[in-house]
């Protein structure tokens, strides 16, 4: 066997093979003489039937057996000669027709196109000069988790001596008929709490259940917007037929050092609840920072460091992001059919974000070997503890996860990568900056590289 190699871009190889006559023939003569001693061919015994008679019979099939056994075996050993690392599955062409009608008397050539890693020239990647913000927590940041402390703590009071008005809660039994499709199915729902003015309430409930009692029925038509968040309903004229059942008004607890007593032992006071509130938020808003430095970091470095990125590893990260996007969906109570959202818009968008977590991730990888970064099997052992711990599974099953997916190596690789990243921050020239409120963009903002690829 011969082979070639050209380097056809940063993450591409092509490898053109040729496999002897020799070879072929051989291979030719072993697969046909099997299929002579098995095949069943009329006019002969079985095991008898002539080689040319066989091959005549069994063109294509003996045919693909000779490609399955040479080309496969060619097309690795050709990598290995090369000592390239492929990314996926190569993609392997035929060259030469006339060379398969006439197994032995001509060389069969193959190309194979191979995905590798890029090869990545590190810049300065230490000493980079990058700034931290933290958000600053004020009073009114305590206040607002007060209140809404406050408002799960709230009692609903039976109402018995007036009707119902704003901020109350009613309970009612609704009957519903489709105004223009009489032949859809009535909506039937028990026990309904509707919030009068409340968020996401139709203002039709609320104007027609202001004023009602207990026992009290009211029939009212709705008109829902085009745009409504229910599809089945988005545009309807509705015909409802409301039964009241119950009507309770909102009583709010006194903010004082009993109430914070009976959220938790722990808060002996208002104080102290308040405290622990102030130090939770400074908490989190300390992990903030850190998360925005860290891909602040990233993106400074991966613009100063521009390669190719193999596609297939774009591709599968592109997915990876593409379900954990329908996950956060289901998991808010939104059935991503139901959405009629620009899924071919949304993935091109994943696709860039994916783009640059592959790019970080390499980059990361890159430093990792430059610093000589080594995982142990401890440090393993205790990650897979810990995302057990974190995602309430045995450590079994979270091992049994990671070895779809690359397995003890997947997760060393991650680790190399945390330790490439915790690297960075502590060379980093860190200044401190004043915070700026920006609008969040959860879809779009990505986790650093170490823990998103």
């Amino acid at each position: 066997m011969t082979t070639e190699l050209k380097e056809v871009s940063a993450t591409r190889r092509e490898i053109k093979i040729q496999i002897e006559p020799a070879v072929v023939k051989a291979a030719y003569d072993r697969i046909s003489d099997n299929f002579s001693r098995l095949a069943n061919v009329p006019g002969f015994r079985k095991g008898h039937a002539p080689r040319s008679v066989v091959r005549s019979r069994f063109k294509s099939e003996i045919r693909g057996e000779v490609l399955k056994e040479l080309v496969p075996e060619a097309v690795q050993g050709a990598i290995e000669e090369h000592s390239l690392e492929a990314i996926g599955e190569p993609n392997i062409q035929l060259d030469n027709d006339d060379a398969l009608q006439n197994f032995g008397d001509e060389p069969i050539s193959v190309s194979v196109s191979v995905e590798v890693l890029p090869k990545v020239e590190l810049g300065k990647y230490k000493g980079v000069e990058i700034g931290r913000r933290l958000r600053p927590i004020k009073d009114e940041d305590v206040d607002r988790i007060i209140e809404g402390l406050r408002e799960n703590s709230a009692s609903l009071i039976p109402v018995e001596d007036r009707g119902s008005e704003l901020g109350d809660s009613v309970t009612v039994t609704f009957n519903g008929k489709f105004v223009d499709t009489p032949e859809a199915e009535d909506i039937n729902v028990e026990d309904v709490e509707v919030v009068l003015g409340g968020d996401g309430v139709q203002q039709e409930f609320t104007d027609n259940l202001l004023g009602v009692n207990p026992d009290e029925e009211k029939s009212f038509r709705v008109d829902y917007p085009v745009d409504f968040s229910s599809k089945g309903l988005a545009g309807k004229r509705v015909d409802y037929t409301a039964k009241v059942t119950a009507v309770r008004r909102k009583e709010l607890p006194e903010v004082d050092d009993e109430w914070a007593a009976s959220l938790n032992e722990e808060f002996d006071s208002l104080a102290t609840l308040k405290t622990r509130i102030r130090e939770d938020l400074e908490a989190r808003a300390q992990t903030e920072s850190d998360h925005r430095l860290r891909s602040d970091l990233m993106r400074r470095l991966t613009s100063e460091h521009p390669f190719e990125v193999p596609d297939t590893l774009v591709e599968h990260q592109t997915n990876n992001r593409f379900e954990a996007v329908v996950r956060d969906m289901m998991n808010r109570g939104i059935d991503p059919r139901t959405t009629e959202l620009n899924w071919q818009g949304a993935r091109e968008e994943l696709k860039v974000q994916a783009e640059d977590d592959v790019r970080g991730s390499i980059l990361l990888e890159r430093i990792a070997e430059e610093e000589k970064l080594e995982v142990s099997n401890e440090e393993i052992e205790a990650e897979i503890e810990a995302v057990a711990t974190a995602s309430r599974q045995s450590k079994e099953q979270v091992r049994a996860a990671l070895t779809k997916d690359g397995g003890d190596r997947s997760i060393a690789s991650r680790l190399r990568n945390r330790k490439a990243l915790d690297l960075l921050v502590e060379n980093a020239n860190i200044t401190e900056e004043e915070w700026q409120e920006e609008t969040p963009k959860a879809e779009t903002q990505s986790p650093p590289p170490s823990e998103s690829t």
